[in-house]
């Protein structure tokens, strides 16, 4: 069950921020359906990342391999620094910046592939960065970003674990110095069988030490000047780099705006032209049938008229039989005679 229980806490980092509440309470409600109340207890006690801690959740769970390799080079790193090794400092630095590159990357990278709607907003990268550049100085950081269940980010304000080592004045190279014997009979002791230094050499080996001292702090100091001034550098990169990144994403975002706007207005355009195409359609179908209207009614009128002319032929004939009939019939009246 406790192996159940780390599958599903692991799942629901995994989730974005947003919807993480809502994936919690389906989880705890499936474990008590199931019959397993520790597990729901432990999940219920789960709180809810911020964006840029999901971005590094999605790191260490998705690609440990690279958050193995952060882990490692902050040891080297803490190494280097308390040993002064310049050389490996600058090597090491440089293998900082490439690392901390790579993991911001991939976190976009991941945050697009799962949640390409959160992704096409601003990602808290600088955060993101942060976490990682704390994680390389703070193995108890390292620790938390490698488990994957980051809640919040993590910054760190210094340059590193840079410790002091504790300076212990030494006489003759054999170990911590004795407190100086003073002159006899001026409260000064010697140990029975012992010889005092003589002061001169222990004059001597003081100065040496104090050299000592003030060439390892004139190095501790060069070495923290050189940092300061990479970190400067850096900083002055990132800000670039981050106007740069904001440009860009602006005018992404202003391609994709226009991109949509020429879309709808290509998909009103559509609506419109197959609106027309229906209704040239009807007006076709209505043409169709207003000519073969029209077809009916000229054949009709011709019939019609062809009639009339039918009956026109076939009275005009009989009236003319019937009028010469009847002046046939009639005799001429006589002629009166003419009285002689």
């Amino acid at each position: 069950m406790a192996d159940v229980a780390d599958d599903i806490e692991q799942r629901l980092y995994t989730v974005p921020p947003d919807r993480f509440v809502a994936a919690r309470d389906d989880a705890v409600a499936a474990a008590r359906a199931a019959g397993d109340r520790d597990a729901a207890r432990r999940i219920a006690r789960l709180r809810r990342p911020t964006l840029a801690a999901w971005l590094v959740n999605l790191l260490a769970i998705n690609r440990p391999e690279l958050v193995a390799d952060l882990v490692e080079l902050s040891a080297a790193l803490r190494t280097a620094q308390r040993e002064l090794r310049g050389e490996r400092l600058r090597e090491l630095s440089n293998q900082r910046r490439a690392a901390v590159n790579a993991l911001v990357a991939a976190a976009r990278d991941l945050a697009r592939a799962a949640e390409p709607a959160v992704a096409a907003g601003k990602l808290p990268l600088p955060e993101v960065e942060a976490t990682l550049n704390a994680a390389l100085s703070d193995a108890d950081v390292a620790e938390q970003v490698r488990s994957g269940r980051l809640l919040r980010p993590v910054s760190y304000a210094g340059f590193g674990e840079v410790p002091r080592p504790q300076l212990r004045l030494l006489t003759g190279g054999a170990g911590p110095a004795e407190p100086a014997a003073g002159p006899p009979g001026k409260g000064g002791r010697e140990r029975p069988g012992e010889e005092r230094p003589e002061p001169r050499r222990e004059q001597a080996e003081q100065r040496e030490q104090a050299e000592r001292e003030r060439a390892e702090e004139a190095a501790r100091a060069g070495q923290r000047r050189e940092l300061t001034r990479e970190l400067t550098a850096a900083r002055s990169r990132q800000k670039r780099a981050e106007t740069d990144l904001r440009r860009c994403e602006a005018a992404e975002h202003d391609g994709v705006g226009a991109l949509n706007r020429i879309e709808a207005e290509l998909a009103e355009v559509e609506r419109r032209r197959a609106a027309a195409e229906e209704e040239i359609g009807r007006r076709r179908t209505a043409r169709r049938a207003a000519e073969r209207a029209a077809s009916t009614a000229r054949r009709h009128a011709g019939e019609v008229e062809a009639a009339i002319e039918a009956f026109d032929a076939e009275t005009v004939p009989q009236a003319a039989r019937r009028a010469d009939s009847g002046s046939a019939g009639r005799r001429p009246a006589p002629k009166e005679r003419r009285r002689g």
